[in-house]
């Protein structure tokens, strides 16, 4: 499990992500500016001290690729684009949206914490060499996608809930204004034109690592490797849905919130090459 000293820095900054959510709720209930504004500071203070712990002491046997490690990073790319979206397009009400999924990668960084073993992961040298190299390349690359992946599927959220209020012909609320559906729907897909690629590339290493003479930790039957097959082959069928038939909206936005699902999967599951498991 994690140490206390990582458990109290970690709790430090979901509570300011908590504040600025509960913030951004008051806004949507009680419009006013000054409320954005401070849950915009709260944010931005939430995403520093969660920069800080990740580059700091506390966890200097955290491997940024390991499930904690990814599921953190993760929530503070998410975080820093709450706060710039949030600056440079106020009257969207992207913390209502990105802010609980941030909330939600860290309490799973917690209930996945770092393998219990002694095998430290050493220099940066140390783990991009060898066949740790390939293992972190790998990791790394499932990282990147996965930010246009979790982009996708806060645009997935968007979209049913916009959907649903036009359907409903639900006045306009001053506190929660939105994109349009046209708008949303673009946001969708270039995420997931973002993501494909890169996950792609983490396959493609795993594969090659999978036949490579004497792959070691490797196995076909890895969960890691399933589970990030299974995502890329999600992520296929998305695509020919949206430029084979050409299907938008609602069926768009579900394959993509079924990704996100398998996205989770695949980055809580320890990696063959670094380790240990949950």
């Amino acid at each position: 499990m994690l140490d206390f000293l990582a458990r109290v820095y970690i709790s430090c900054f979901a509570a300011s992500y908590g504040v600025a959510l509960a913030l951004e709720l008051w806004h949507l209930i009680q419009p006013r500016p000054i409320l954005r504004y401070i849950a915009i500071g709260f944010g931005a203070a939430g995403a520093l001290a969660h920069g800080a712990y990740l580059v700091g002491p506390a966890t200097s046997g955290l491997s940024l690729v390991a499930p904690a490690g990814s599921l953190l990073l993760l929530a503070l790319i998410l975080s820093i684009s709450y706060v710039y979206g949030s600056i440079h397009h106020h009257r969207v009400a992207w913390g209502l949206f990105v802010l609980p999924l941030v909330l939600g990668l860290v309490v799973l960084a917690v209930v996945f914490p770092p393998p219990a073993t002694s095998d430290s992961p050493g220099s940066l040298w140390d783990v991009f060499r060898g066949e740790r190299f390939w293992g972190t390349t790998h990791g790394v690359l499932v990282l990147l996608a996965a930010v246009g992946i979790s982009v996708g599927f806060v645009a997935s959220v968007m979209y049913f809930v916009q959907a649903h209020r036009l359907k409903a012909k639900l006045a306009p609320s001053p506190g929660m204004k939105m994109l349009s559906l046209e708008r949303i729907d673009a946001m969708n897909r270039r995420a997931v034109l973002w993501s494909f690629p890169l996950l792609t590339a983490g396959l493609g290493v795993s594969m090659v690592m999978l036949l490579a003479p004497g792959a070691g930790a490797w196995n076909w039957s890895d969960p890691k490797i399933l589970s990030t097959l299974g995502l890329w082959l999600v992520f296929a069928v998305l695509l020919y849905l949206r430029y084979g038939v050409h299907v938008r909206g609602k069926q768009a936005a579900l394959w993509t919130m079924i990704a996100f699902i398998l996205l989770i999967v695949a980055l809580a599951l320890p990696h063959p090459l670094l380790g240990g498991g949950p």
